[in-house]
């Protein structure tokens, strides 16, 4: 009997000591509604794929919205549609209009870059070897730095998109020796900083953190599993990512100046300790992917409106912006902007007038 109560103290004071540390982990600054900063990463491909011409969206994002901060892929399977034919106008037009306008991008580079399906391989790679793929990426990274690195409206470069992902799009498997590789060239070509993605709900930070000069998270509440063939609303409060950041800190440079000694072995080290690109500690956290559109079983277009509001509309949409702020985040980027104006198109713009607030 006596054992038995001694048993059930020590779990207890284990409790209390377990649920202290993670109050402790969940603290940090909140900022206050004027502090916030906010963006949105534009996509041609989406805005085509809804049928908008996508120039007219982008103009509409910069002039109406007045955005400042914009996330653009510089997607490899239109850069270099033809293996060694690079066609700059499109990209070219972007950053012009962006430049003009005083706005600052953040240029993604890679293989896998934003909006399904994750990678972007022109047809013609699709048939090469994991080596030849990986030279091809390399030589298509070095001609979208070099051209643009003059460019006085490219605040960061983004290497690949949430590379540690591996089980979300159609790509191969991860390597974190390539995108070290990646990284590693960037870094030659240019001293701007770097941004590493990863998923907020569904990856560890750790092994993007260790190789971000800025590290980005996203942000969903409500989203459609493929896997489980049903809708999730994500069970978290905004403390979980204050909680992800702080453990995150514990693993990167700021605390280490060397890989600490139990993941100094392989196959850990490759994913936790990057070589080749040198350690980079995050000097800034951001909300790089901030839910701001439907997710569903098919592409929201083809949903009826009541599907489309069981993960995003107006309500869900200020209660994320709110959520995020509690998040101890400052920048947020937002996912959606090509569907707010689809949504305008369609006679519904309070998802257009309601960002005009933000921006």
């Amino acid at each position: 009997m006596f054992k038995n109560a001694r048993r059930i103290k020590r779990i207890f004071f284990i409790l209390i000591i377990f649920l202290f540390l993670i109050f402790l982990l969940s603290r940090g600054h909140i900022y206050g509604n004027n502090e916030l900063e906010y963006g949105i990463t534009f996509s041609k491909k989406q805005a085509e794929s809804l049928g908008l011409d996508w120039r007219k969206v982008y103009l509409a994002a910069l002039d109406e919205l007045g955005v400042k901060k914009i996330r653009l892929p510089a997607y490899w399977d239109e850069v270099e549609k033809n293996g060694n034919e690079y066609f700059w106008d499109d990209l070219d037009w972007q950053i012009a209009e962006a430049e003009e306008r005083g706005a600052e991008i953040i240029l993604a580079v890679g293989g896998r870059l934003p909006r399904w399906p994750e990678c972007h391989f022109p047809g013609w790679a699709k048939g090469l070897t994991k080596e030849e793929r990986e030279a091809k990426i390399l030589s298509y990274i070095e001609k979208v730095v070099s051209r643009y690195k003059e460019n006085k409206s490219i605040a960061a470069w983004q290497v690949e998109n949430e590379p540690f992902l591996a089980h979300f799009g159609d790509c191969p498997e991860v390597d974190g020796e390539f995108l070290d590789k990646e990284i590693a060239l960037t870094r030659s070509l240019d001293v701007r900083p770097i941004v590493v993605t990863d998923s907020g709900e569904l990856s560890v930070w750790i092994p993007a953190a260790r190789r971000a000069d800025i590290f980005g998270t996203t942000m969903y509440r409500d989203t459609y599993s493929r896997h489980l063939k049903m809708y999730i609303h994500y069970p978290i409060a905004p403390g979980f990512f204050r909680f992800k950041k702080n453990i995150t800190r514990l693993f990167t440079p700021n605390l280490w100046d060397d890989c600490p000694a139990i993941l100094n072995l392989t196959p850990l080290r490759q994913l936790f300790c990057p070589k080749d690109a040198g350690f980079a500690k995050p000097d800034k956290w951001v909300v790089i992917e901030l839910q701001a559109e439907p997710w569903g079983p098919v592409p929201y277009q083809n949903l009826s409106k009541e599907e489309r509001d069981r993960t995003m509309n107006l309500e869900k949409f200020r209660e994320i912006i709110e959520f995020a702020r509690l998040s101890g985040f400052k920048e947020f980027y937002l996912w959606g902007v090509e569907w707010w104006y689809w949504e305008r198109a369609e006679g519904r713009p309070e998802m257009w007038e309601e960002a005009k607030v933000l921006f």
